[in-house]
């Protein structure tokens, strides 16, 4: 290797700190093990190198094949000589850290001929169907990863709706990004057969975050280097969130791991940490009264459901949900769906009709509402419990939503309510007491009428499993 060889290697190999650098080369030694024979040690002339054969191997359990492949060719496509590597089958170690100091530590620029590759062996433009099968392939590797090593952070596969599904519907979120040079954007099957050149997936990768993100949680829990060390960006520490409360619960969420991924990187940095489950329809009832007294001054939360027809949905709000006649919340507040589709829908800045809870009043609507106008909510769930509406003809003047359930007045099968971040202090703590502890006049009214308290069964404390879920 010449001196402007050497000097390139030495400046990819000076962007890791010093463990950095020993990670790397005890990951490339193992990964090179299998062509490291006592000959081999005992010859300069003889370099480790590492084989396709050797990299599956080493991948086996931690990624699906695909990706391996995928990565493999990454790689390859390190040219060291200025002449065409491509026929050289193994991996040398210089092309493993500059692979390495690119796609965890470059720019869009450095990384794009990388990801090319990934996309296609072949150079030259690539098609809208290989980037599709090769964000799939992204999206299903960082979910199958993070499963394998257990980082999921309370969450499992078992536990939330299967990710098949959800990682098509990301990728086809991710792929709604990508723009070509006169600044159109091809969707449907026009989209699965267009070309598209370098600079246009250049430019997708510089605007669409996640590629990046999921190609740095690949290489470092696939190869498991740098796994561990501090230099982990908060969009990868937070890229799924910490999740409460359905431990030991028969309970398997409306979200699955794609959605919580996507929903969690749109929420403000200070709530991505952690998401606690405040109600579920299917373990405290299908109650309006219920909904309310579990969400009633919760701090920031997600709420989302399924309609009868399958169709997913939901809002954040980004405060404390309070029952009161006036609109609340600020411009942090969005509507989302999931199925079929994966999308979220900010503020317009046309109205603060963010956030609406009322109930028992006989002159205001009664139930919980985001967006529009009374009558006519990007999203309503009646008080008369089970009852909703999604209406945007032909978009939410708060949200710019479309329509999200599959009929504009639906019928609710399910529901949950998840709290998001840290509780403030004035939030529900362990043993909050209920509105009728605080009001013994309420009660005695309640008694004298015959009543009794019905939540007295039902206050259920999500809290209890709080620290042991992770």
């Amino acid at each position: 290797m010449g001196n402007a060889e050497s000097n390139v290697y030495q400046n990819h190999l000076s962007r890791f700190l010093p463990e950095e650098q020993s990670d790397i080369d005890g990951v490339f030694d193992t990964l090179s093990g299998s062509n490291g024979s006592a000959e081999a040690k005992n010859s300069k002339a003889t370099k480790k190198t590492v084989t396709l054969a050797a990299l599956q191997a080493y991948t086996r359990e931690p990624l699906p094949e695909h990706m391996t492949v995928r990565l493999y060719n990454g790689m390859k496509s390190i040219d060291l000589t200025g002449k065409s590597s491509g026929l050289n089958e193994q991996i040398a170690k210089e092309q493993f850290v500059i692979f390495m100091s690119n796609l965890l530590k470059g720019n869009a620029d450095e990384k794009i001929t990388i990801i090319m590759r990934m996309i296609s062996k072949t150079e030259g433009p690539v098609k809208g169907k290989q980037i599709q099968e090769f964000t799939e392939d992204l999206i299903m590797s960082v979910v199958h990863v993070l499963s394998y090593r257990k980082e999921l952070k309370g969450w499992n596969l078992e536990s939330t709706r299967d990710s098949a599904s959800g990682v098509k519907a990301l990728a086809s979120q991710l792929l709604s990004e990508l723009k070509l040079a006169d600044g159109t954007k091809p969707v449907g099957p026009q989209l699965m057969e267009t070309n598209f050149d370098q600079s246009v997936i250049e430019d997708w990768v510089y605007r669409v975050p996640q590629i990046s993100i999921f190609l740095s949680v690949i290489i470092r829990q696939g190869l498991h280097v740098l796994h561990s060390l501090t230099d982990q960006t908060k969009d990868i520490l937070n890229l799924v969130p910490g999740c409460k409360g359905i431990k030991g619960r028969e309970l398997v969420s409306l979200f699955d791991i794609p959605s919580i991924i996507y929903i969690n990187s749109h929420l403000p940095a200070e709530l991505q940490h952690k998401w606690k489950l405040l109600f579920s329809s299917r373990l405290h009832g299908e109650s309006f009264s219920q909904l309310c007294a579990h969400i009633v001054n919760k701090g920031p939360c997600i709420i989302i459901l399924r309609d009868l027809d399958g169709y997913i949905f939901g809002g954040f709000a980004s405060q404390s949900w309070e029952v009161k006649p006036q609109f609340q919340g600020d411009n942090r507040c969005f509507l989302f769906s999931v199925f079929p589709s994966l999308a979220v829908y900010t503020y317009t800045a046309y109205n603060d009709h963010y956030m609406y809870l009322n109930h028992g009043q006989q002159t205001m609507p009664n139930g919980l509402g985001m967006g529009g106008q009374h009558g006519y909510f990007g999203l309503w769930i009646d008080s008369d419990y089970g009852k909703g509406h999604s209406k945007a003809k032909p978009r939410c003047t708060t949200y710019n939503s479309p329509q999200l359930s599959a009929k504009e007045d639906f019928t609710l099968d399910a529901m949950e309510v998840w709290a998001v971040g840290d509780l403030a202090e004035s939030a529900g703590k362990k043993g909050k007491k209920s509105i009728l502890d605080a009001d013994p006049e309420a009660q005695a009214l309640l008694e004298m009428a015959g009543k009794s308290r019905q939540s007295e069964g039902l206050r259920e404390t999500i809290e209890e499993d709080d620290e042991d879920d992770s």
